[in-house]
């Protein structure tokens, strides 16, 4: 799900950046924490990672990773898939969404909002200026 009405405030602070960088315009565009960004990349590097290899290669709470991968699977910028143990039991492995996915998610995101912008402009009448 798309968030059509974001934070002005963060569209601000990235456009008084003269070159903002990934974390930034992934921040901005998902209204997501920069941890996650940080988690994002790090899934990029060793997909098909656990929770536990995440914690320790992020040198954070295995509770605070999961809560990163929860929000990262709801942007669409994450999947979790299911390993069987041979002992038994199940493992679940996290994998990135490729980097094209996610260009192309941020400019349907960003193309959501623009869109959103438009419609309200359009609802403006003479109302509108008094």
């Amino acid at each position: 799900m798309v968030e059509t009405d974001p934070d002005p405030q963060r569209f601000r602070d990235l456009m008084l950046d003269s070159e903002p960088g990934f974390e930034e315009v992934m921040v901005c565009v998902f209204g997501i924490q920069r941890h996650e960004t940080r988690t994002y990349q790090v899934l990029c590097d060793r997909p098909g990672s656990t929770v536990e290899e995440l914690a320790a290669e992020l040198e954070r709470d295995r509770s605070n990773v999961n809560r990163s991968l929860s929000t990262l699977r709801e942007k669409g910028l994450a999947e979790r898939g299911r390993r069987l143990l041979d002992g038994g039991g199940h493992i679940y492995q996290y994998t990135a969404t490729p980097l094209p996915e996610a260009k192309e998610l941020m400019h349907d995101t960003l193309d959501e909002w623009t869109a959103y912008v438009h419609s309200r402009i359009d609802e403006f009448d003479d109302e509108a200026l008094d």
